[in-house]
């Protein structure tokens, strides 16, 4: 008995003197910002994190409100963090994304899921190449041929969903999010992804999204292991379709998709040169795009059809600039040209990613240590989280109203608050497929608002904010649905 003592107490010993530092550089590195007094050892506020994330970040934003700084402190499995509230400290985190200053992380664990070589990790010159050369795959032409396949989708869905809710209500997180999917890996790599390639596709993503949202044990059998994982073949089947579409494009083909688009661009550059990129690397930048697009347009979609829904005059509007344009019975889709005509439709699309900015948070690890204010400095290792939510409701008139006029011209204030519209970020790493976002849920406004009659089924607290990870109304949009017209419409 007595040798068992003398083994455990000074195990003991060193796990307190463990606990007791770990508390006290917690406290040397927080400082005067309001956040927790004392964390729990080693996993930090980790559990009440995963366990309930909107009223964790709510509760670091009323920190962050409480104090003229407008920046709190926390602490997360042994990762110190800082939240940010004001819009003018985000820029100046946007602002300084190099290798002596931040970086941008994406997801507080994301190297370990997108890997080292990521378009959100890159600095300088190679960063620069890439964008350069991505540009071409949003250009009006390449965007055009996106639009037609977008509709084509969007329409059989939502024809899908009205037969589904002839009886009843049905939820549309999940079928807004099947649909997006299947926007995506059409409009990115159509051609190339067979049926069985898209079943599989469809079951890695989902591996994906809900390790995104759990803690980061890397053990077998635990979820983020599994999204590790499934990134990995999503990478490796995305490679292998610009694979194919290099083939195609050197034979003469014409672009059918943004992979197409991307490939042309590879191949003249590398006519001129020595370097080109590798299809894993280009497999690699694609899923990058489809993290960036699909739950943060399945948030859009959603909040679009929850805004729409209380406020009928907003959707009147919507019906009649978009009938003047367009009608279902011409089987003609919306062209690029009527995209940019239709101004309130576009002032609704960016209100709602304003007010219910779908990645509410960029988060971002420094690389140094950085003074932030006069008074603090960012000690180096520090995840940073500049609030994209927050920032959306400083400045502008009446922020906390639903108001799509903000954003035309009489008002303009989209130019006017520019630095506190923040949803598609600032500085060298704003988002490059912002017009194509913005299009795509211009369409599906004008979509669903054109051909689809519905209502929502509401219960209290329905329109709380639930992160899935991007942030989606608590009941997941539950809505009542019809067909305006007699048929929708098969596009030409």
């Amino acid at each position: 008995m007595e040798f068992s003592w003398l083994v455990i107490t000074p195990f003991i010993s060193c796990i307190a003197l463990v606990i007791v530092l770990e508390q006290i550089f917690y406290l040397r590195k927080k400082r005067f910002l309001p956040g927790p007094t004392l964390v729990l050892p080693f996993l930090g506020n980790a559990i009440s994190l995963v366990k309930n994330p909107t009223k964790f970040w709510d509760l670091q934003s009323s920190y962050a409100k409480s104090t003229p700084l407008g920046i709190s402190a926390n602490y997360i499995i042994g990762r110190f963090i800082v939240y940010i509230y004001s819009s003018d400290l985000s820029h100046k985190i946007f602002a300084n994304v190099r290798p002596d200053a931040f970086h941008l992380i994406g997801h507080p664990f994301g190297k370990k899921l997108f890997g080292e070589h990521n378009l959100i990790y890159m600095f300088g010159q190679e960063h620069k190449d890439l964008r350069r050369q991505i540009a071409p795959n949003f250009t009006p032409k390449a965007l055009q041929t996106y639009t037609n396949i977008q509709q084509r989708i969007i329409m059989k869905h939502l024809e899908s969903w009205c037969r589904r809710s002839r009886n009843s209500s049905i939820p549309l997180r999940i079928l807004c999010r099947e649909m997006n999917l299947e926007t995506s890996q059409t409009v990115f790599v159509g051609p190339y992804l067979n049926q069985e390639a898209r079943e599989q596709f469809n079951v890695d993503y989902n591996f994906f999204n809900v390790g995104l949202m759990k803690l980061p044990f890397d053990f077998p059998g635990f979820s983020f292991r599994n999204a590790r994982l499934a990134v990995q073949r999503l990478v490796e089947t995305l490679a292998g379709c610009a694979a194919d579409s290099g083939k195609q494009m050197k034979s003469g083909e014409e672009p059918k998709c943004l992979i197409d688009f991307w490939m042309l661009e590879n191949i003249r550059e590398s006519a001129g040169s020595s370097f080109e990129y590798s299809c894993r690397e280009i497999g690699g930048h694609l899923f990058d795009f489809l993290f960036a697009s699909q739950d943060a347009s399945t948030s859009s979609l959603l909040w679009a059809v929850a805004y729409l829904d209380s406020h009928p005059h907003v959707l009147q509007r919507v019906r009649e600039e978009v009938a003047r344009y367009w009608v279902p019975e011409s089987n003609s889709p919306i062209t690029g040209e009527n995209l940019r005509e239709m101004k309130f439709t576009e002032a609704v699309a960016r209100e709602v990613v304003r007010i219910r900015a779908p990645a509410t948070m960029v988060p971002h690890i420094a690389g140094m240590d950085f003074r932030l204010t006069e008074k603090y400095v960012i000690p180096k290792g520090t995840i940073v989280f500049p609030s994209v939510l927050d920032s959306s409701f400083q400045g502008f008139t009446e922020p906390e109203q639903f108001d799509p006029d903000r954003f035309m011209e009489e008002r303009d204030e989209g130019r006017v608050y520019k630095k506190n519209f923040l949803a598609f970020g600032a500085g060298a790493h704003q988002c490059v497929g912002q017009r194509y976002a913005i299009n795509h849920l211009m369409l599906f406004i004008a979509l669903f608002s054109a051909l689809i009659d519905f209502k929502r089924d509401r219960i209290d607290g329905c329109d709380e904010i639930s992160y899935v990870p991007t942030i989606v109304p608590k009941d997941d949009c539950k809505v009542f649905l019809a067909p305006r017209c007699k048929r929708f419409p098969h596009l030409s």
